[in-house]
């Protein structure tokens, strides 16, 4: 099912199997999705790590995600572009930026209780339901599903996190910590960057993440430029010298540290083993 816009806008909501699973593969610029597995039979790669997910298990993608396909049985894809919901625009009334999506490096992976589920099941349910609908207030009925939807999975995954749940300023700054590193991690690398964006110390930073028990301020900013290493080492046609200029290293032996003191294998032989799995066997 699929709803396209006047203004180049478009929402669509597929039920994904073996047969159509390229789909998930097929991201458009400025498009976001949301996959929800209906079995235990489901592997991705995603930026070159597998991960195995459950039944009900739900997670958010960007443009920006590199997927292939190892094994598909049964979810479900809802996929929209920014013409359609811009979650910058939206941020103030669903707080997912930073959460869901432009979140750094950690992928997130939506883990709803049997509560939790019925009520997605019942506001997935009233989508399918309006996706069949012609009327002129198709599109702003669709919008409030979608924004129900990323609501609901907000709530759990910031529950999953031990966020505080009310909100607050505490919780705003790290998830606009998250928003910025997803901006600037290629030009800027410390943390004392960030707290200047975020008009706060360096210590008051690092004293937010450990509040929730959470990696270093630090430990972000690099896991956030290692995975971008890994995307282009394994996807593009770049140099391995070109691939440290892009992410701001001084020079190719301290990107070749960085890489192998965090991978524990150098970008070239990193480089080489992603071709070898590419050969036709």
């Amino acid at each position: 099912m699929r709803y396209d816009g006047q203004n180049e806008e478009y929402f669509e909501v597929v039920h994904i199997s073996s047969e159509n699973c390229h789909l998930i593969k097929a991201s458009k610029n400025s498009e976001l999705s949301l996959l929800w597995f209906d079995s235990d039979h489901n592997i991705l790669k995603i930026d070159g790590l597998e991960h195995h997910f459950k039944t009900n298990e739900l997670i958010s993608l960007t443009e920006f995600h590199k997927v292939e396909t190892i094994k598909v049985d049964k979810l479900r894809l809802l996929k929209f572009n920014r013409p359609f919901y811009c979650i910058l625009d939206h941020d103030s009334e669903i707080s997912c930026r930073g959460i869901l999506y432009f979140g750094a490096a950690t992928l997130p992976h939506i883990r709803p209780n049997a509560k939790e589920l019925d009520t997605l099941e019942t506001v997935w349910k009233m989508l399918c339901l309006e996706m069949e609908s012609r009327d002129n207030l198709q599109l702003e009925m669709l919008q409030m599903m979608l924004k129900r939807i990323l609501i609901l999975c907000t709530r759990i995954y910031k529950e999953q996190l031990k966020y505080d749940v009310s909100g607050g300023e505490h919780f705003d700054s790290l998830r606009t910590f998250n928003f910025l590193v997803e901006k600037h991690f290629k030009e800027k690398h410390r943390v004392a960057d960030y707290a200047e964006l975020l008009s706060i110390s360096p210590k008051s930073l690092s004293n937010l993440f450990k509040k929730i028990g959470s990696k270093t301020p630090l430990q972000y900013i690099q896991e956030r430029r290692l995975l971008e290493a890994r995307r282009l080492l394994k996807y593009s046609e770049r140099s391995i010298s070109e691939i440290a200029f892009h992410l701001g290293f001084s020079d190719l032996q301290a990107f070749s540290r960085f890489f192998k003191n965090n991978e524990g294998i150098s970008p070239n032989d990193f480089k080489n083993s992603e071709q070898k799995e590419k050969l036709p066997t």
